[in-house]
């Protein structure tokens, strides 16, 4: 067996069907599919079924530990060459499994990853979303794009690696939020071949609304203190930007506003603008560069929206967790949205 794909399953039935679906469309073939319900209280099982004759899929069960340590348990139950890590709210084209067989074919890697994009059927949110997870004017382009500030790590949502270097890593560590990136710090630091098949790309729902997408980026801080607690190398400087946005946001509004409208002399509505106008400058690069990109003004300023979250939620965890690790010494266990993924 070539592949396995691993996707840990939480409450998720409806997602993990449209998985299935764009894996049965897959024109090569050598590869199986190891479902594992994290203890969900609505499972996938009959889906499962539906779809058994069609795939080769292994069904688990097991109590809930959290997306880490149910792909270790999916590991160790899988008999493929690679391990393909999927999340179970992304799709994959037709030609997934074929364009890293080109890449693995081009260049042996022990480890690889490729980006996501919005498929034509997402809502308008979930596309916004999607640009505010992957523009280089939020993410700086760490997340596959073609023009980036950090070198790429694989993730979750769409991570393989040769089963060996898997075991030899000890697969993912026990940390809630963050463990895909903690995996790909460990990938280099042992010197394993690792690259980014661009054309390997999936399809990637996300959050399905704002108030769980600003949950998810929140952790995503967090995790990134939590991670460079275990490797102070691993902070870069596109991760401490968001930090840096959201106390800009925050002096404009209680320091250079109130400050113009006092002792500017200047007309209420100028000073306004001249507060906001770093504001007003990024929101209309971000409004432009989305519109263009999914063809679609209305996009555009839900894209505003979705960055203006994705960069003030990833900086208000990134420094509410830097003030109560690095500061107060508070340990590990800090997560403010535990329930946002897993109980």
């Amino acid at each position: 067996m070539k592949y396995s794909v691993i996707v840990p399953v939480y409450n998720r039935p409806d997602e993990v069907k449209e998985l299935l679906e764009s894996l049965r469309a897959q024109t090569f073939r050598d590869f199986e599919v190891i479902l594992v319900e994290d203890g969900s209280s609505v499972p996938c099982e009959d889906i499962a079924k539906d779809f058994s004759k069609e795939l080769d899929i292994k069904y688990f069960t097991k109590e809930n530990s959290g997306p880490g340590q149910t792909r270790n348990y999916g590991a160790e139950r899988a008999v493929g060459e690679y391990l393909i890590i999927l999340d179970s709210d992304v799709m994959v084209p037709p030609g997934y499994f074929e364009a890293i067989e080109a890449e693995l074919t081009r260049e042996p890697a022990d480890a690889f990853g490729g980006p996501d994009r919005a498929h034509k059927d997402f809502t308008p949110v979930q596309k916004a979303i999607n640009y505010a997870m992957t523009s280089f004017f939020t993410t700086g382009g760490i997340r596959g794009g073609k023009v980036k500030m950090d070198k790429f790590y694989p993730r979750s949502f769409n991570l393989g690696i040769s089963a060996s270097a898997y075991v030899a890593l000890g697969g993912f560590s026990k940390m809630r939020f963050g463990e895909d990136i903690d995996l790909s710090i460990r990938i280099f630091k042992n010197n394993y071949r690792c690259r980014l098949f661009p054309d390997a790309w999936v399809w990637h729902k996300r959050r399905t609304n704002l108030k769980k997408f600003f949950k998810q980026v929140h952790n995503s801080g967090i995790a990134r203190i939590n991670l460079y607690k275990k490797y102070p190398e691993s902070l870069k400087l596109v991760h401490m930007l968001p930090s840096a946005f959201t106390i800009g946001i925050v002096m404009l509004l209680i320091v250079l506003l109130p400050a113009l409208l006092i002792f500017s002399g200047l007309p209420w509505w100028a000073s306004v603008l001249i507060a906001l106008s770093p504001l007003l400058v990024w929101s209309a690069a971000v409004f432009t560069d989305s519109s263009i990109k999914n063809k679609s003004p209305k996009i555009g300023l839900l894209s505003i929206a979705a960055s203006f979250i994705q960069l003030t939620g990833y900086g208000s965890g990134f420094l509410r967790a830097w003030w109560l690790r690095c500061v107060c010494g508070r340990g590990e266990e800090l997560q403010a949205f535990r329930k946002t993924f897993y109980k």
